[in-house]
């Protein structure tokens, strides 16, 4: 089974970090040995989605792109926390100052940058936006990095629908909004494709962000508990740093996760409760942020439109790391046979 490469920041090598306060949020420069011709790009900008650096899953998946990317081609990168309760003004004002103090590609990690993306773009022609997990921002200097999540999550469905022994798992969103829809109807189609007699509980921690359905990992674990205490011994979490919780839970109860983003197995600040991770839906966002970059720096010939990742790509997939999934013969066979008929039609995975 072919599967993107595992999004591990541990893979890149380290930069030194200096830590500054802007008045959009606290930020790090990420330096190596030149930084580039003068007027040439900086490097990266890379502005983060809620729940920010550290967050082992989505955030740290982009992070790992950035360090890549800005160590490879001997620039110097700045990536922006985000701060709570900020407004679009906010954003804006963020990715301006990254243009403007000679990043680029600037990048907006998360959906709720689209606004933003479009208004920055316009101002500054000359610098390529990107965005992750949003297209709805259409511009030549505007690249939209976006994934069939729920391919991935079908094959996450098959796993769970495969592994439990309980005959109930369970799906925890972090904020009820359609990109995360895409995680939940991939996953319980995958599941009822597998076996149709295991039931599939669903629940969503927020209807906002501003609420801290991708920041809370207290919300995730009390969610899971809940599924796990209602006989679930699967638990696949697409709640970005709320996850947490929801693995935490997991391993207490000794039940699966099956974490989200990054291979959340290989995260150093999941290692004690690893053994409980079976595997991790992944999307490529580290390739994502690298490929926008090289573009812009390297190759001087900027990506712009949908740039979609899928399991025929290599943009998504499952991560096999825990060797109780990778040497599972009769789920990776499940798995095999799955992954083939997404990628020739013959299944077709449902996004909402």
């Amino acid at each position: 089974m072919r599967r993107v490469s595992r999004i591990a920041v541990a893979g890149v090598a380290t930069a030194a970090l200096a830590v500054t306060v802007s008045a959009c949020g606290s930020s790090s420069s990420s330096s190596s040995s030149s930084t580039g011709k003068s007027g040439a790009s900086k490097g990266v900008g890379l502005a983060y989605d809620v729940g920010g650096k550290g967050d082992q899953s989505f955030n740290d998946a982009a992070y790992a792109g950035f360090q890549k990317a800005n160590q490879e081609f001997g620039v110097t990168g700045r990536d922006i926390e985000p701060q709570d309760g900020e407004s679009d003004a906010d954003k804006v004002q963020r990715l301006e100052t990254l243009a403007k103090s000679g990043y680029n590609p600037v990048i907006g990690v998360g959906f709720a940058y689209a606004p933003a993306v479009k208004e920055a773009a316009a101002k500054f022609p000359k610098v390529t936006f990107g965005i992750i997990d949003d297209n709805q921002d259409q511009a030549s200097n505007i690249a939209d990095m976006v994934f069939h999540e729920e391919q991935s999550s079908y094959l996450a469905g098959v796993t769970a629908a495969l592994t439990t022994k309980s005959n109930t798992v369970g799906f925890i969103g972090g904020v009820d909004v359609p990109l995360i829809h895409k995680f939940e109807a991939g996953f319980e189609q995958g599941v009822k494709a597998t076996k149709k007699n295991v039931t599939v509980k669903a629940q969503y921690l927020t209807q906002t962000a501003q609420e801290g359905g991708f920041s809370s990992p207290d919300k995730g674990e009390a969610a899971a508990e809940g599924q796990i205490g209602a006989g679930a011994d699967v638990v696949y979490a697409a709640a970005g740093l709320s996850g947490q919780g929801v693995i935490k839970a997991a391993a207490a109860h000794k039940v699966w996760a099956i974490g989200v983003d990054s291979d959340q197995y290989n995260q150093a600040a999941l290692s004690k409760y690893k053994n409980y991770i079976l595997t991790s839906a992944l999307k490529n966002v580290e390739g994502a942020v690298y490929d926008l970059a090289k573009s812009v720096i390297k190759d001087k010939k900027p990506l712009s439109g949908e740039i979609r990742g899928s399991l025929t790509n290599g943009g998504v997939g499952l991560a096999d790391s825990n060797p109780v999934f990778k040497n599972n013969a009769a789920l990776q066979a499940a798995l095999k046979k799955a992954e083939a008929g997404i990628k020739d039609g013959s299944i077709t995975v449902k996004t909402s």
